[in-house]
């Protein structure tokens, strides 16, 4: 598994980086920026590489930043033993809100009074999500029904029944909770929505929730210390056209 670090871009040219991407294949890791979506970075790096063949191995909404594994020609072929990772998030929690779409991307529509919520009762329902859970996933999500994205027919007002699955949280950590919101660390498997631990964590508390923040910070032992942005990207490889 090639990687395109920073070394390797600083050292190699966009044709350079098209040659080894197509003969042997390469990953990259991409700190996405917040409101991107996913296909934003693989439509930017194809500008900049002037590669058509890349793909991503799990998909970030706008509203989270972090940690985007690619593979760029051949590499998108090993996408697929890529997408059952476990995954690493830290974000926030809003307490006593709700919203349409389980984030901040719709207002909040329903308000309730936080005052009596406290770090023990915060513990108590922490516990109940460690381990397999039940969830039912967003109504604004990319999960497919028919070959139709959620969010999709969710944007249209169309009604569609959504189906719970199970997923798993080796880890959930409570950092921190200070003015109704929740900090967190969580470590959990493939296909687990954290907006519907926000909505469904602020639900057990009798006061609503909502995802506030969000950030990705590892895909199994790929950590986020390790990936580049586009901008990164972008000025390296000008400055390597420029000489």
């Amino acid at each position: 598994m090639k990687f395109l670090t920073r070394e390797l871009i600083g050292s190699l040219g966009p044709e350079e980086i098209r040659n080894v991407a197509q003969q042997s294949g390469l990953f990259l890791l991409i700190d996405k920026d917040l409101k991107w979506t996913s296909f934003n970075v693989i439509g930017k790096l194809r500008g900049i590489l002037g590669i058509r063949k890349i793909g991503h191995a799990g998909t970030l909404d706008p509203l989270a930043s972090g940690l985007l594994l690619l593979g760029i020609g051949r590499g998108t072929k090993k996408l697929g033993e890529l997408t059952a990772l476990d995954k690493v998030y830290s974000g926030e929690i809003k307490l006593g809100a709700k919203t349409e779409s389980d984030d901040r991307e719709y207002p909040e529509t329903w308000l309730a009074d936080c005052s009596a919520i406290n770090e023990i009762e915060i513990e108590k329902v922490r516990k109940e999500f460690v381990g397999k859970i039940s969830q039912l996933p967003p109504r604004f999500s990319a999960k497919k029904i028919k070959g139709r994205k959620m969010y999709d027919m969710a944007r249209k007002g169309q009604h569609f029944e959504r189906t719970e699955s199970i997923v798993e949280l080796h880890s959930f950590d409570i950092l921190e909770y200070k003015d109704t919101i929740i900090k967190f660390r969580i470590h959990c498997s493939k296909g687990t929505y954290i907006r519907a631990i926000a909505r469904d964590f602020g639900d057990k508390l009798g006061v609503g929730g909502y995802l506030y923040s969000l950030r990705r910070e590892k895909i199994a032992n790929f950590d986020i210390s390790d990936a580049v942005t586009i901008s990164e990207i972008n000025e390296m490889l000008s400055s390597e056209k420029s000489i």
